[in-house]
C-alpha cells in the first residue's frame, strides 16, 4: 500500500508539473510574442508617388503619347461641381504636369486666372472654348486635365490627356488619395484663383 500511495503521489507531482511546465511555456512564447513587434506597414504612398505612377501608366498605354507634345495643365476639378477647384485640384494638376514632363511630354506652362477650368455646362469630353483658344494660342497638341471626388476615406483621382483638336483621350490613370488631415487641407483651399 505504501508504494501505492507513493506512485500515486509522485503522479501528482509530475502531472502537476508537467502542466504547470506548459503554462511556463506558453506564457513565455506569449511574451516572447508581444516584444517582437510586426515591422511596421509602409507609409501609403502620397501624391508625388501616386502622380509619377500614373504618368508611367499614361506613357506605357500609349508610347506615341509624347507625339501630342506640347501639352497644358488645366486645374482638375471636383467632379460635383466642374466649375470649381481647390488646392487639391490645382497642386495635382502641376505635380501630373510635372511627371508627365519627366516621362518625355513636353509641357507648356501657362498659368492665367481662371482660364484652365472647364466649363460645368461644357460636359467631361468636350472642351470649353477658352480651353480651345489656349491650346491654340499656346501651339498645345494636348491638353491634361482632371477631375476628383473626395469619399469617406479616400479621395478619388482621374487624369487624362485629350488631343486638343477634338478631345479625343490619348492616355488616362486613376488613383486614390488617402483621406488624411493634409488631404483634407488641400480640399478645403479654394482661395488663390
Amino acid at each position: 500500500m505504501d508504494l501505492t500511495f507513493t506512485a500515486r503521489v509522485v503522479y501528482r507531482y509530475v502531472h502537476r508539473g508537467a502542466q504547470a511546465f506548459l503554462v511556463l511555456a506558453l506564457l513565455l512564447s506569449t511574451v516572447g510574442c508581444a516584444t517582437q513587434a510586426s515591422p511596421p506597414l509602409p507609409p501609403e504612398p502620397d501624391l508625388s508617388e501616386l502622380a509619377e505612377r500614373a504618368a508611367e501608366q499614361m506613357i506605357a498605354s500609349n508610347p506615341d503619347l509624347t507625339r501630342y507634345s506640347p501639352m497644358i495643365a488645366a486645374t482638375f476639378v471636383s467632379i460635383d461641381n466642374l466649375s470649381q477647384s481647390s488646392t487639391l485640384g490645382r497642386i495635382t494638376s502641376e505635380i501630373m504636369a510635372s511627371a508627365l514632363a519627366r516621362q518625355g511630354m513636353q509641357v507648356r506652362e501657362v498659368k492665367m486666372r481662371d482660364s484652365l477650368f472647364i466649363e460645368e455646362n461644357v460636359g467631361e469630353l468636350i472642351l470649353s472654348r477658352q480651353v480651345q483658344r489656349l491650346s491654340s494660342q499656346h501651339n498645345a497638341r494636348s491638353i491634361l486635365m482632371g477631375t476628383y471626388a473626395q469619399g469617406l476615406d479616400y479621395v478619388y483621382i482621374s487624369a487624362r490627356v485629350v488631343r486638343a483638336g477634338d478631345a479625343m483621350v490619348l492616355g488616362s490613370a486613376d488613383f486614390r488619395l488617402p483621406l488624411n488631415n493634409n488631404t483634407r487641407s488641400l480640399l478645403e483651399g479654394t482661395g488663390g484663383w
